[in-house]
């Protein structure tokens, strides 16, 4: 794969599009230092980026979380990202829209700088390859924060330090990924995907209070619930994970995929984890069943 910094096309930065490889900011740009930027991961399929207004409009309320404005609108950023997808040639792709303070002024305040927006589209297939086999989740030594000691609700950067440090030590020791827990000790998410899991036929799925209520989870919650399908949002224990039949993650990365093991807990991908595979990829293809 070629390195991210080193491909050929355009990415549209600050309201024009830019040869890739000349899309650079300053080594003292603000979001490098302090992690003041918020972004959206999107995916295209057939041509058209699933829920794409409201991932912009996340990224519009995400900027306000933390303090800033970004200054093109909703519909200014709708439109930068159906050109950039067509001027990437790319049918199905993955979108990345960030936007970041500058580098005006450099410590903890940065009231003046600009603040900047850029968005990216590149070739991304399955996160996880041959999802119904199921991947391999550890649990994790980091734990999400309590919202009043972080931006809980805003898909900020530096939200993600202690998902990259989760996810580095769980492929280390041969997993895909990390079952992390909130700072109450209750099941969360995965590093970068909400979870769900099975019981008696019906899905469990953590309350959102302390980390983001993801889209692709709100559609996977949607599709549930048209099968008429139980989902019961709550409070889920550690001790809980060994009495659940079936367990998935979901997010535009991840879209559905079922987990077969967190750590000492089996599960088998069954009907439900098929279903909501099926039932999302239908879905986000436009595919009438």
């Amino acid at each position: 794969m070629a390195p991210y910094d080193d491909r050929d096309g355009y990415i549209w930065m600050d309201g024009e599009f830019v040869p890739w490889r000349d899309t650079k900011v300053h080594l003292l740009t603000h979001a490098l230092h302090y992690a003041s930027s918020v972004f959206e991961g999107e995916r295209a399929y057939n041509g058209v980026i699933f829920k794409s207004r409201q991932h912009s409009e996340r990224l519009h309320n995400s900027a306000k979380i933390m303090g800033f404005d970004i200054p093109y609108t909703v519909d200014q950023i709708e439109d930068a990202k159906k050109e950039a997808l067509a001027r990437s040639g790319l049918e199905s792709a993955y979108i990345r829209a960030i936007a970041w303070r500058g580098s005006e002024m450099m410590g903890v305040s940065a009231q003046q700088n600009t603040i900047h927006l850029a968005i990216a589209v590149w070739h991304w297939g399955d996160y996880f390859a041959d999802k119904m086999k199921g991947i391999r989740l550890t649990h994790a030594q980091w734990r999400r924060p309590a919202p009043d000691t972080a931006p809980c609700h805003a898909k900020a950067a530096g939200l993600y330090m202690i998902c990259t440090l989760s996810k580095h030590a769980a492929e280390k020791d041969g997993y895909a990924d990390a079952l992390m827990l909130d700072y109450r000790g209750q099941v969360a998410e995965a590093t970068g995907a909400n979870i769900f899991f099975v019981r008696d036929g019906a899905i469990h799925t953590p309350t959102p209070d302390c980390f983001l209520n993801g889209l692709t989870r709100q559609t996977v919650i949607g599709l549930a619930k048209e099968r008429q399908i139980e989902v019961i949002e709550r409070a889920i224990m550690p001790d809980e994970l060994s009495t659940f039949s079936e367990c998935f993650i979901t997010g535009s990365a991840a879209e559905v995929t079922p987990v077969s093991e967190i750590g000492e807990h089996i599960y088998k991908p069954s009907d439900i984890s098929q279903y909501m595979v099926d039932d999302y990829s239908n879905l986000v293809r436009g595919v009438k069943v």
